[in-house]
């Protein structure tokens, strides 16, 4: 097991992750982790923002492009993958790094994971159109048969209300009663210094809001531009939105129904802005709230290299502790 603490960098999307990661990996004998939920995904670095192949070819990255559309990865099957990637990393002489900005997978490697967190394709097929049809009727249906665990979910949230659902009709058990469960399974992670298991040390990458808002309009238009739409056009002759719940995200939500004719171009982008945005604003909600990050404001720094550099100081001060 290696002595250095997992290096995790985390953020809003656009912030800049994947340059930060690239820049602190090759000052510290680095591969990289994907953590997102899309990212995982073939067919899909356009709308996901996958590194590229000049990226990737300047820094090994893993659980980039591994998976159908159509399949799903639940956060247990997550942590099981990077288990068995930091070890291959650490037995090379090299230093894992986590990157990304889901939360629900660094908590399935920091705070456990449900023993039955397992996903059904067929059920969740069925509770999302359901949930299109009559989003309160679900809501209503969580709050009866768990009430407290429906006061932490927005009626707006389809993906987590879903899984809630899902979660019953698998295992029979609410969700309040399995995070009690987790509490006493040991997670793959400690935000501290554990015998016996990988410490992680969590870096959240953040500028002012502003900034990012214009970064998020500037990252939609290049996309768009540079093939987004086709891209979700050939996923869409592929799968369908029911079989690939993968297609049911921000950016391809949005151009499906472009497609279907119900936004100009104009009122696409300025949709999908805005709601890349409020994803933003709940990624920082989300990371601020657990694990204690250390936050670095980016647009401190005259460079990349100073970032990393900054970076790199941080996470070893915590490992010389």
């Amino acid at each position: 097991m290696s002595e250095n603490p997992i290096l995790a960098i985390v953020g809003p999307t656009a912030v800049g992750k994947t340059s930060v990661a690239i820049a602190v990996a090759k000052k510290i004998n680095g591969e990289i982790i994907g953590l997102d939920s899309r990212q995982i995904y073939k067919g899909m670095s356009i709308g996901t923002a996958q590194p590229t192949l000049g990226e990737v070819n300047s820094i090994p990255h893993h659980l980039i492009s591994i998976r159908e559309p159509n399949e799903t990865v639940s956060a247990g099957e997550y942590a099981d993958l990077v288990k068995d990637i930091v070890g291959e990393i650490q037995n090379k002489g090299k230093e894992p790094i986590l990157c990304g900005g889901a939360g629900l997978y660094l908590d399935a490697l920091t705070l456990g994971i449900f023993k039955e967190s397992k996903t059904n394709p067929d059920i969740r097929e069925r509770l999302s159109r359901e949930y299109d049809e009559a989003p309160d009727v679900m809501l209503k249906k969580l709050k009866d048969i768990d009430p407290d665990y429906a006061e932490k979910v927005h009626i707006n949230n389809k993906k987590r209300l879903i899984r809630a659902l899902e979660i019953v009709e698998i295992t029979g058990k609410i969700p309040t009663e399995h995070f009690k469960e987790q509490a006493s399974n040991q997670p793959f992670l400690s935000a501290g210094r554990q015998a016996g298991r990988h410490s992680i040390f969590t870096v959240l990458l953040s500028m002012e809001r502003q900034l990012l808002i214009n970064r998020i309009r500037e990252r939609t238009k290049s996309m768009l531009e540079n093939g987004w739409i086709e891209e979700t056009k050939v996923l869409r002759e592929n799968y369908s939105v029911e079989k690939a719940h993968s297609l049911d995200s921000i950016g391809y939500r949005q151009i499906c129904q472009y497609l279907d004719g119900e936004y100009s171009i104009e009122e696409l982008e300025e949709e999908i802005v805005i709601r890349t945005r409020q994803f933003a604003k709940r990624q920082y909600t989300w990371f601020r709230n657990r694990g204690n990050p250390v936050e670095i404001d980016i647009e401190k720094f005259g460079s990349m290299d100073d970032i990393a550099d900054e970076i790199i100081l941080v996470w070893n001060k915590f490992a010389n502790q």
